[in-house]
C-alpha cells in the first residue's frame, strides 16, 4: 500500500516506517492547510485493565490519571526510579476501569516491562496489545471534513457524533462494522484524530481515508512530517532527545506534572530565510550546565551564554530554523540572549516564547 504510493522507508524499532511520500516541505504545508494522512501502526498500545488501575497509573506514570473522565485523555510521563524519563504518553480513559496507554515504539519494551512491574500489588492487568492494534492518524484542518465523508457514506459510525469530540477526548465506533476508537489526539499541532482498530482492517480505512480526502487536497505524509510540525508547536521528540538521567522539572515537561511551574520560554535562530534550512546537518550543540527548556531565535550578534541544546529543526512556518534548549533558568526569560554552538562556531539566538506557531 505504501510502496505503490511512492513512500520512501525508514528502519524504526524493527518497523519499515514510511517516512515520505512526496517532499518533506510540500508534505508539510498539506498538514498546514488541508490534512495529511499518516500510519503510525508503530505505536505501542498497553491495556491498563482492572478495579485499580486508576490507583495503579497515579502510582505508575507522572501526574494524576485517576482523575481523568471517561472519555478524555491525558500526556504523562514514564519515570525512571531516580526520577529521569523513559518515555512520554498518552493515556486514555475508555471506561471506569479500562484504560489505553499508548507509548513511543522505541520504547515499547522498556514501557511494558515498567508497567508490568509496578503492577504488583494492584489488582489490574497489564497486557501489550500493540501486535493487535493498528493506528491510523488524520491530521490538519480539514480532517474533521474528512471523516464526516466516511461518516456520510455510511463506513464510519461514532458512538455519539463527531461535532461533539473535543480536543483529547476520544469515543468509541465501528468503521465497516469492525470497532474503531476515535481520539482527537496528534503530534502535529493541527486539528485532527487519531484511529486505532484491528491491523486487518487498517487498509480499508487507509484506502477509504485516501480516497474521501482527495476532495480536500489530502494525501499520504510520511513520519518526518509530524517531528517539524510537532516542534513548532513547542513539543518535543521524547523518544529521541529525552534522557533517563534527566529528571522531569529539567526536561520542562511542565503539562505532566502536577508541581506549579512557569510556562517555559523557547528560542528560535535567525534572520528569516525565504527557504527553510536542510535538516541533513549535524545537530547544535553548547557545552555547559543544563536547566529550563527554552527555545532559540537565531540572530546575527555575538552572545556567552551557553546551555545544552535539546532538539533544533527546520520548522517551515516559523521562516528560520528552531531549537529548544537546557539553559540556566537566569537566562531563559523571553528577550534573552545566547550563543549555540555549531561544530566550533557560536550563533547567535534569542529566546521566544512557545509556541513558535499557533494555528488559526
Amino acid at each position: 500500500m505504501h510502496v505503490a504510493a511512492g513512500a520512501s522507508f525508514t528502519d524504526f524499532a524493527g518497523w519499515q516506517m514510511p517516512v515520505r511520500y512526496s517532499s518533506d516541505l510540500q508534505e508539510h504545508h498539506a498538514v498546514r492547510t488541508a490534512a495529511g494522512l499518516f500510519d503510525l501502526s508503530h505505536m505501542a498500545e498497553i491495556a491498563v485493565v482492572g478495579p485499580e488501575a486508576g490507583a495503579f497509573l497515579d502510582h505508575a506514570l507522572a501526574g494524576t490519571l485517576s482523575t481523568i473522565a471517561v472519555g478524555r485523555a491525558k500526556y504523562s510521563l514514564l519515570l525512571a526510579e531516580e526520577g529521569g524519563i523513559v518515555d512520554d504518553l498518552v493515556v486514555y480513559r475508555l471506561d471506569e476501569h479500562d484504560f489505553l496507554v499508548v507509548a513511543n515504539a522505541g520504547n515499547r519494551q522498556a514501557a511494558f516491562d515498567l508497567l508490568a512491574q509496578r503492577a504488583h500489588g494492584f489488582d489490574v492487568t497489564v497486557d501489550d496489545e500493540s501486535d493487535d492494534t493498528a493506528l491510523i492518524a488524520i491530521q490538519g484542518p480539514e480532517a474533521a471534513g474528512v471523516l464526516d465523508e466516511l461518516i456520510t457514506s455510511d463506513r464510519l459510525a461514532p458512538d455519539s457524533p463527531l461535532a461533539e469530540l473535543r480536543y483529547y477526548r476520544v469515543l468509541q465506533g465501528t468503521f465497516d462494522d469492525a470497532p474503531v476508537l476515535i481520539a482527537r489526539t496528534g503530534y502535529t499541532g493541527e486539528d485532527g484524530f487519531e484511529l486505532y482498530l484491528a491491523p486487518d482492517v487498517a487498509p480499508d480505512l487507509w484506502r477509504a481515508l485516501a480516497e474521501a480526502g482527495a476532495r480536500a487536497a489530502s494525501s499520504p505524509r510520511g513520519s518526518r512530517v509530524a517531528t517539524p510540525s510537532a516542534s513548532r508547536r513547542g513539543c518535543r521528540s521524547t523518544a529521541t532527545s529525552s534522557a533517563s538521567t534527566r529528571g522531569p522539572r529539567r526536561q520542562a515537561s511542565a503539562a505532566s506534572s502536577t508541581a506549579r511551574k512557569r510556562p517555559s520560554p523557547v528560542a528560535t535562530t535567525s534572520t528569516p530565510r525565504p527557504e527553510p534550512p536542510s535538516s541533513s546537518g549535524s545537530p547544535s550543540r553548547a557545552p555547559g550546565g543544563a536547566r529550563g527548556l527554552p527555545g532559540r531565535h537565531r540572530r546575527r550578534r555575538r552572545v556567552g551564554r551557553r546551555g545544552r541544546r535539546d532538539e533544533r529543526r527546520p520548522v517551515a512556518d516559523a521562516r528560520s530554523p528552531v531549537a529548544m534548549a537546557y539553559v540556566d533558568p537566569r537566562h531563559s526569560e523571553a528577550g534573552a540572549t545566547l550563543a549555540v554552538d555549531v561544530r566550533g562556531t557560536p550563533i547567535p539566538a534569542t529566546v521566544v516564547a512557545l509556541p513558535f506557531y499557533k494555528r488559526s
